[in-house]
């Protein structure tokens, strides 16, 4: 599926957050968000994800206009994120949490899927419980995560859990992936780790989406970058071009990083 922000502004009085911004996360494809603190890229995020709703323009996933959508119904139609504040379940191991994102699979109205989980609670069989262990199972090991499977998430340290959150949401099986800060925390080892996942999910058709400081990440991994300042787009295309665009450099250079 492609989700595409089309003209989206957002203000907060007088202060303009989001200055009528259009970008698009294609099926098959990594595009990237960044920019300095202050950009505006986590209120287009909120706005993509349906925490807060635009002042102006439109959010379309395929073609529908899903701009007023709950992000409860936008998860069903198979939009997955991930938070830049950490919300997994501590008490419960990793397995577990993906486990939760394996359960919430299903696309139907929340009282069918609370029927179900009824259900379960009630003793009677649930239903693919074999279907959604394999999801689990495939998920613990593409993140690398079978070491600590059976570890309590709160355990773990931050860069852990922002796979756990990942793996999460994957186990969701989203057509559109959200990705708000994923390699905040993450050693050198789990980003580069991070970045084969991202290619792997875009290889199987799902259009990612991440906003991102790791600058060294977004090139990397990106096949559009879209870079914001005070609100505004000031660039967006290939990550090469991105990257010697004049008004990045200016707006980004205390933060640019050599190519590796």
């Amino acid at each position: 599926m492609k989700l595409e922000g089309i003209g989206i502004t957002r203000r907060y009085g007088g202060l303009t957050a989001v200055d009528d911004v259009s970008v698009v996360a294609e099926p098959g494809r990594v595009t990237a968000l960044i920019g300095p603190n202050g950009a505006g890229k986590t209120t287009l995020f909120q706005c993509l994800t349906g925490t807060e709703r635009p002042d102006a323009g439109r959010v379309l996933l395929d073609g529908r206009d899903i701009t007023k959508l709950s992000p409860d119904a936008r998860a069903r139609l198979g939009i997955g994120r991930t938070f830049q504040r950490l919300a997994v379940f501590p008490t419960m191991t990793v397995a577990d949490n993906l486990g939760v994102g394996a359960e919430n699979r299903s696309r139907g109205p929340a009282p069918l899927r609370l029927g179900a989980l009824l259900l379960g609670i009630l003793g009677f069989p649930k239903v693919d419980v074999a279907r959604h262990q394999r999801t689990v199972d495939e998920t613990l090991s593409l993140l690398r995560l079978d070491a600590v499977r059976d570890v309590p998430a709160g355990a773990l340290p931050t860069g852990t859990l922002r796979l756990v959150e990942l793996g999460r949401a994957l186990c969701n099986d989203p057509s559109v992936l959200l990705l708000d800060e994923p390699a905040s925390g993450l050693d050198t080892t789990e980003t580069d780790n991070l970045q084969h996942v991202i290619r792997q999910v875009a290889a199987d058709g799902v259009a990612v989406l991440l906003v991102e400081h790791d600058v060294d990440l977004v090139f990397d991994v990106a096949d559009t970058v879209y870079a914001m300042a005070e609100g505004r787009l000031i660039a967006s295309g290939r990550p090469d071009d991105v990257r010697a665009h004049p008004a990045v450099q200016a707006a980004y250079l205390d933060v640019m990083a050599p190519e590796r």
